[in-house]
């Protein structure tokens, strides 16, 4: 891939979703191999991130979950989640998860193309209130802070790494818009 490969973002479903599982689970077990802190522990191996990605799929058929994909050349190289079903008094409300980009495809711009995204489509679900949470320190930090997002504190040996070194995680927010309803 050059530098200069144009990245689509899409928003998979039904069958689309279904077709590209396994690339969606290759982006996640590159991230995981990377030393990525999103919730998984070594060893992770690709059965691992194959069920992962089946159970994330499940979510997104029932309607509780969004998840969009980055292309590049027709290759994922990057993903998103927006869950969308939260607690009864919380309807205005998603969360962000799962911002992974393939270590092949990074400062390229992809992770603030599919955060853009998934701002939008939240959105367009009626949420009005976003929440999320990263390790601190980390360079997705740094992309929240730009697309303003505010951090609301830092919580010490809230994770783990997948080697099991400790890490703090940042939490964050964003409003969208007026709440519907």
């Amino acid at each position: 891939m050059s530098s200069d490969d144009p990245i689509e973002i899409r928003r998979l479903a039904g069958a689309a979703l279904h077709a590209h599982v396994g690339a969606l689970a290759d982006v996640l077990h590159d991230c995981v191999a990377g030393d990525a802190s999103v919730g998984f522990m070594a060893p992770f191996t690709e059965a691992d991130a194959r069920a992962q990605l089946d159970a994330m799929v499940a979510e997104v058929d029932r309607g509780r979950r969004l998840l969009l994909a980055a292309f590049a050349d027709g290759t994922v190289v990057g993903t998103v989640q927006v869950i969308l079903v939260l607690p009864p008094n919380q309807p205005h409300r998603g969360e962000i998860t799962k911002l992974l980009v393939h270590r092949s495809a990074r400062k390229r711009g992809v992770a603030e193309r599919l955060m853009r995204r998934a701002e939008a489509e939240a959105l367009t679900e009626g949420k009005s209130l976003l929440v999320l949470d990263t390790v601190t320190g980390d360079p997705a930090e740094r992309l929240y802070t730009r697309l303003g997002w505010t951090p609301v504190g830092v919580i010490p040996d809230y994770a783990l790494y997948p080697d099991g070194r400790t890490c703090a995680t940042t939490v964050f927010f964003k409003p969208l818009g007026s709440a519907s309803g």
